[in-house]
């Protein structure tokens, strides 16, 4: 059914946690597929022991590179990127195949709504902590309450985790490597997707993942996303979710079915948002790209 990939720094417990949830919590059978960077905790060694397909680096290459590379292994009709500090829970993947049929021979972009210890801030996500790490996840205790977690759909799918169908995630050209070593990585791909003519970006309010959140990403020396976002489209990255995606406003999914279309507003909005692109592109310069910055 799906290709999950998962791109993975030195998280065993973590990575371990996602593929049993993985396996326990999945209605359909799915293809597993990792990227390990580096691997020294132990990671290449525990793959491999799994009988896992998977492609590796000797040291981290960041996730655009990551994600493109393991891509390339997958068989099936959908590709679903997950992160490796996310743990999928009961009916996860049944919601998200169901409107993928739905949606056959379109374009689109699904994601599962993520539950976090601190979401509260957020439109896409829910507000709940069931623990920090491994160790302390309260996994029974989270099941247990996910009938009270139910919200609405809602638009604007971009993060993780992401359903798409292979062809398009190959179209596009998968992950945009000079966003490495990945800050605003989903975000662009949205745009890509949006450029090859995808207009239904939507986020399911009954599939649900947790996520411990930030568990790599503080690790690493961030590229300054927002900025490249900027000079590459034209726009920025706050206009393209707020004007085209309306990234988490509530929607009915038999509206959202039917795809965003821009009204009059919408294109006066976007064109003053272009507008003011160019006058900041005046004073923030464009970020060069060298092959060091994949370290």
């Amino acid at each position: 059914m799906f290709s999950i990939i998962i791109p993975t720094w030195n998280n065993l417990p973590f990575l371990q946690l996602a593929v049993d949830t993985i396996r326990r919590h999945s209605a359909h059978a799915h293809e597993i597929l990792v990227h390990v960077n580096d691997g020294s905790d132990g990671t290449l060694a525990w793959v491999r022991a799994q009988g896992l397909k998977h492609t590796a680096s000797p040291g981290n290459i960041g996730i655009c590179f990551a994600v493109n590379r393991v891509a390339a292994l997958a068989t099936q009709p959908y590709l679903l990127y997950l992160n490796d500090d996310m743990a999928v829970l009961p009916g996860w993947d049944t919601r998200l195949l169901e409107i993928a049929q739905r949606l056959a021979g379109r374009r689109f972009m699904l994601s599962s709504t993520m539950v976090e210890p601190g979401g509260a801030n957020n439109r896409c996500t829910v507000a709940a902590d069931y623990g920090r790490d491994a160790a302390t996840f309260r996994e029974a205790e989270l099941i247990a309450a996910l009938p009270s977690l139910r919200r609405a759909h809602w638009l604007g799918s971009t993060w993780p985790p992401t359903l798409l169908p292979t062809w398009m995630w190959t179209e596009v050209g998968g992950y945009s490597t000079e966003l490495s070593p990945g800050m605003s990585s989903d975000n662009d791909l949205s745009m890509k997707l949006w450029h090859a003519g995808c207009r239904t970006f939507i986020g399911l309010g009954d599939s649900f993942v947790y996520h411990f959140a930030c568990v790599s990403t503080g690790r690493i020396v961030k590229n300054d996303g927002r900025l490249q976002f900027l000079h590459k489209w034209g726009i920025s990255q706050r206009d393209f979710d707020r004007i085209c995606l309306y990234r988490g406003e509530p929607v009915e999914l038999d509206v959202a079915l039917k795809g965003r279309t821009l009204d009059e507003a919408d294109r006066a909005l976007l064109a003053k948002a272009r507008l003011r692109a160019r006058l900041s592109m005046t004073y923030k310069p464009a970020v060069a790209f060298t092959a060091d910055d994949r370290a």
